[in-house]
């Protein structure tokens, strides 16, 4: 009795580890040395996962829809502000997560923006300017604003697209797709291209992790040197994963339809109704704000 009281007890122990690790990879997933963003696990671990995925594409396409056409500075920031609730306080992803996923695009954009907020001219111009040399760099005040209101517009855009990519696993987006009638060639390519990239860039991180145990990159010369040679590597390595990955459909009986494992998500009514809403709400903060 005394030996099983002791089995179920490390039984019970081991369970108890096995919840905690995983609790603690649902809250985020980690960036180890030379690893790279996982969205799909990001989605597969959102808490509004079993959410209608057509729901969740149409309320997404809806607000990205919205702040293009409305163009409104209130209804950016209240999408900005809202999309954030529903990913990360609905949803379940770590702050840290969320911002690191907009980090990517937030770059572009910062970068973009200077085009807009910025320009050269032969004399002193604007209210703000700066000589160099050659010629002056100005801005205005316009100029700043227009430049600040349309990186809120592109940014709640995103953020409507990131509800959609961060609780939403690919497959099931394909699977909305292919509802839509799109041609099955487009939608087989885009999954393929897709899995692709995140497959090269393991590749690529794992080129670089073993160039840089190599002082691969301790000078400026060796690191053009490293950096054509994992070019070159990386065209070879590529041709062989698209072999390889081709060969693991015809495996599974590929025929130029890509088939996935549904799952039948009921919509629920409260869900239509708070979408509707929450739209509503956008029309009407842009009515009594034009």
């Amino acid at each position: 009795m005394i030996g099983d009281g002791r089995v179920k007890q490390k039984h019970r122990d081991i369970h108890r580890q096995g919840e905690e690790e995983a609790h603690e990879h649902h809250r985020g997933f980690r960036h180890e040395h030379g690893g790279w963003l996982s969205i799909d696990y990001l989605a597969y671990s959102s808490k509004i996962r079993h959410w209608n995925p057509t729901f969740k594409v149409i309320l997404a396409l809806l607000t990205i829809l919205l702040c293009i056409a409305l163009n409104n500075v209130y209804v950016s920031v209240v999408v900005i502000l809202s999309m954030a609730y529903l990913v990360i306080e609905v949803g379940g992803l770590a702050f840290h997560d969320y911002l690191s996923v907009l980090t990517i695009p937030l770059t572009f954009i910062l970068i973009s923006i200077l085009a807009v907020v910025v320009d050269f001219s032969g004399q002193p111009s604007g209210e703000y300017n700066l000589y160099l040399g050659f010629t002056y760099l100005y801005t205005t005040t316009d100029m700043l604003k227009n430049g600040v209101f349309l990186m809120l517009k592109i940014i709640a855009s995103i953020s409507g697209l990131q509800l959609m990519i961060l609780t939403t696993p690919s497959s099931e987006i394909i699977a909305v797709m292919k509802k839509t009638h799109l041609p099955k060639d487009f939608i087989a390519l885009m999954n393929m291209i897709y899995r692709y990239i995140f497959i090269l860039l393991e590749v690529f991180a794992k080129m670089k992790n073993a160039a840089e145990s190599r002082l691969g990159y301790r000078d400026l010369k060796t690191s053009y040197f490293t950096f054509s040679s994992v070019a070159s590597n990386m065209f070879v390595l590529s041709l062989k994963k698209a072999n390889a990955y081709y060969d693991a459909m015809e495996a599974r009986c590929y025929d130029g339809e890509l088939m996935f494992l549904e799952e039948d998500k009921k919509i629920e009514i409260r869900l239509i109704v708070s979408g509707a809403i929450y739209i509503l709400c956008l029309l009407l903060l842009w009515y009594l704000t034009r």
